[in-house]
């Protein structure tokens, strides 16, 4: 750290006393009226910490589909997957899909399901905990600066088909003293499948816990066109735009690819095709429409009509950007 010389200070010193004594009086006020106003400002600060940190948290509920963590993960959650009619709806009773369908197809695609994670860098199954948990961290430390009068934050991850599942989540929030909840769902298009089945889910377990009046309830369903979501996909394709030659870019053609949806649940009015192409358009007017682009759908399951074209049929194109799920 430097310090000022001796000759300095005695210079500061003279031109001090040189000072008519009103004038320093009035210094000597104002130096005062500093410190008493920092120390004020952080005896609030401190205030304000200490009452939050008797506040029980406000609950962040983050809904997603999940993932299994594991090998043997693999099967439980696949069957969790193919039971839920709001996914894949049979002409068939709720308890012919829960017990003998689900359980069938579960069993039939663990092997290659569980041969594709563990191809994955992530001990053969999905990172999607962790990342989940990482954005939760990373939120409520904002969501606390950003809003003190509702702080603490804290997050509690609710996966549909795989652990944490919602009752494990309610449970943790209870257990924590939880008043105020806000459901945040991590789909940013809404449909029934998705969404509307975790929702469900949320109430479902509610009644089945006897928690239905537990919490104080908000709910974020859906944010397809927020800023910072197409600011952050539009800023991700123009990196990848730059690994083209120059003289090639504007020849590339961007292929958004975002998961299908069967056409009974589409004819029925679900909104999601709707509002993942709103997604879509918001990021190409970030990006000037600077290129051509295309809009298809990956992940098909059985043999009912899905959502087209597929992904796998638009490949012939030479120049060539994969934009993963809008």
């Amino acid at each position: 750290m430097l310090r000022p010389s001796g000759a300095l200070l005695r210079r500061a010193r003279q031109r001090w006393e040189l000072q008519p004594p009103a004038l320093r009086r009035r210094a000597r006020i104002d130096q005062l009226g500093g410190l008493r106003g920092a120390v004020w400002g952080r005896a609030l600060r401190c205030a304000s910490t200490e009452a939050a940190a008797a506040r029980p948290p406000t609950a962040i509920m983050m809904l997603n589909l999940g993932g299994p963590g594991s090998q043997e993960e693999v099967e439980p959650f696949l069957r969790r997957l193919f039971s839920d009619k709001e996914i894949i709806e049979l002409p068939s009773p709720e308890w012919f899909q829960r017990d003998y369908f689900g359980p069938l197809l579960a069993k039939r695609r663990t092997p290659s399901i569980q041969a594709q994670y563990s191809e994955l860098p992530f001990g053969g199954g999905s990172p999607i905990k962790y990342y989940t948990e990482e954005q939760g961290k990373a939120m409520c430390r904002h969501l606390d600066r950003m809003s003190p009068e509702s702080a603490p934050h804290k997050f509690y991850v609710s996966f549909r088909y795989a652990s944490p599942l919602t009752s494990d989540a309610l449970e943790a929030m209870a257990r924590d003293g939880v008043e105020r909840a806000v459901v945040f769902t991590q789909y940013m298009q809404f449909s029934c499948a998705t969404t509307g089945s975790s929702l469900n889910e949320v109430w479902r377990q509610l009644r089945e816990l006897d928690m239905l009046d537990r919490f104080e309830w908000s709910v974020i369903d859906r944010w397809p066109t927020h800023p910072g979501l197409v600011e952050s996909f539009a800023a991700s394709i123009q990196q990848g735009l730059e690994m083209f030659e120059e003289a090639e870019r504007d020849d590339v053609v961007l292929l958004f690819s975002a998961h299908s949806l069967p056409m009974a649940v589409v004819d029925r009015g679900d909104p999601y095709p709707q509002e993942v192409g709103a997604t879509v358009g918001r990021v190409m007017e970030e990006l000037g429409l600077c290129n051509s682009y295309r809009l298809v759908w990956q992940s098909k399951v059985g043999p009912a009509k899905w959502l087209g074209m597929q992904t796998d049929e638009a490949l012939e194109v030479r120049r060539l950007l994969p934009c993963p799920a809008p």
